[in-house]
C-alpha cells in the first residue's frame, strides 16, 4: 500500500489517502474531499418519488408530484429528475461557495457520481442563466458541473432575467410566469429525448418550465439531473 497526499478540495486540508499499485497502474481517480467533509455529504439512498428523487417511506410519487400532476401542460412537462444528494447545511454551504463566490473546481466533486448516475438521453442541456445573472457570477454553475463530467452540452434554452429564487418563497416560484424561451441555435429536438443538468431541485419549477418549453418544441420526453434535493 501507498499512502498519496492530497489536498482537501472544499476545506483544503492535507490528507492521505491509502492506495495500492491497481490505483496507481489504471489512474484510479482520488479522493477529493477528506474525510471529515466526505461525511457530512448525504447521498439519496432507499425509496424515493419516482418524478423528483424526495426520499419516502415507500417508492411512488410524493404529493408535490401528484399536484403538479393536476395543472395541465407544465404538471406533466417533466418525466422524472434523478438527484444525487440531499440538501443538507454542508451541501447548502458548499454549492453556496462553488455557485455565488465563483470557486468552480468545486464542481469536479461530483464528476465521477454523474457519471455513474446520468439517464440516457439525445441531448443534455444545462439549465442556463439570464445574460444578467452570468454576467454577475461568472459562469453557469450546471454547465460547469457537465464539463467537468466531460459531458457532450447542448446550449438549448434562453433564460429571461427575474429576481433570485432564493429570495422567492415557494408559492413564488411555483406560480412565477415562463422564464424561458429556445435557444436561436437550439438543435431539432422533435422525437428527441432531452436530459436538463442542473445544481438542486427545490419546488421543481425551473426544471417543469424549461421542460415544458422543450416539449413544446418536439421533445417527447423530458428528464432531469441535479447533485442535490
Amino acid at each position: 500500500m501507498f499512502f498519496q497526499k492530497e489536498l482537501c478540495l472544499y476545506c483544503h486540508t492535507p490528507f492521505e489517502e491509502q492506495t495500492g499499485w491497481s490505483g496507481l497502474l489504471f489512474l484510479t481517480e482520488v479522493d477529493l474531499l477528506c474525510e471529515s467533509c466526505k461525511v457530512q455529504l448525504e447521498p439519496l439512498k432507499g425509496p424515493r418519488c419516482t418524478v423528483c428523487s424526495r426520499p419516502m417511506a415507500e417508492k411512488g410519487k410524493c404529493d408535490d408530484c401528484i399536484r403538479w400532476e393536476a395543472i395541465p401542460g407544465i404538471g406533466v412537462a417533466l418525466e422524472a429528475n434523478v438527484s444525487l444528494y440531499q440538501y443538507n447545511a454542508f451541501m447548502k454551504e458548499y454549492i453556496a461557495r462553488f455557485k455565488y463566490r465563483g470557486d468552480y473546481e468545486l464542481a469536479c466533486l461530483f464528476a465521477r457520481q454523474l457519471k455513474k448516475t446520468i439517464p440516457k438521453a439525445d441531448l443534455m442541456i444545462p439549465v442556463p442563466l439570464s445574460t444578467e445573472r452570468l454576467a454577475e457570477r461568472g459562469f453557469n454553475q450546471a454547465r460547469a458541473l457537465g464539463e467537468c463530467a466531460g459531458f457532450m452540452l447542448v446550449e438549448g434554452l434562453v433564460r429571461l432575467h427575474s429576481e433570485k429564487q432564493a429570495k422567492k418563497t415557494r408559492r413564488e416560484r411555483i406560480e412565477r410566469q415562463q422564464v424561458f424561451t429556445l435557444h436561436p441555435n437550439a438543435p431539432d429536438y422533435e422525437g428527441k429525448t432531452v436530459l436538463l443538468l442542473d445544481d438542486i431541485y427545490t419546488t421543481g419549477t425551473t426544471l417543469r418550465q424549461a421542460a415544458l418549453i422543450l416539449k413544446e418544441a418536439g421533445a417527447v420526453n423530458v428528464k432531469s439531473i441535479t447533485i442535490a434535493r
